[in-house]
């Protein structure tokens, strides 16, 4: 028998994998895209950044980090989505964002082939900080969206704060 091109059947399209980081924070488990993260890393060169407490949503904001001329804003994570008794002891820093992500713990790496949306029990905030839920061996784990850690906005935001205190530092210096 013969099909003719026009009627042949084609496969349907499996889903395809998305690499993601599982990552913990106070005893929580979490994803993010791989492709967001450009470097995971160790809690060195830190440096304390307290431009945030005047601005409530700028507060998870407490560290900054530089490198190779590039200043690198550190988001508590555990500040961002309020969970209790973390112990960061890792840096996420992000591909396209001068942020990186404090974090208790790193488990692993996993493909995951769907992400299912967010339920409407997940309201306010929390539906901007997920892209949606996946399920990894039985658990369900809150899949990251990573421009919800550090906004456009608040970056330049940030940028604008970090050059106006080196500029009233270079004045106090020069005088």
């Amino acid at each position: 028998m013969k099909i003719s091109q026009s009627h042949t059947m084609r496969a349907p399209r499996s889903r395809l994998a998305e690499s993601m980081i599982l990552f913990r924070i106070g005893g929580m488990s979490f994803a993010i895209a791989a492709h967001a993260v450009e470097e995971i890393r160790e809690m060195v060169e830190l440096r304390e950044f307290n431009f945030g407490a005047g601005h409530e949503k700028l507060a998870r904001i407490k560290h900054i980090f530089e490198r190779n001329g590039r200043s690198y804003f550190v988001v508590d994570a555990a500040a961002q989505f309020h969970v209790q008794n973390p112990r960061p002891t890792r840096l996420l820093v992000l591909q396209h964002a001068p942020a990186a992500v404090l974090v208790d713990a790193i488990d692993r790496m996993q493909d995951i082939h769907s992400i299912h949306e967010l339920p409407s029990a997940f309201c306010g905030e929390e539906r901007g900080w997920y892209r949606g839920l996946a399920v990894i061996k039985g658990r369900v784990l809150p899949v990251v969206r990573p421009e919800a850690l550090l906004s456009k906005a608040e970056a330049t935001l940030l940028r604008a704060m970090l050059r106006s205190d080196r500029n009233a530092h270079q004045m106090v210096v020069t005088r």
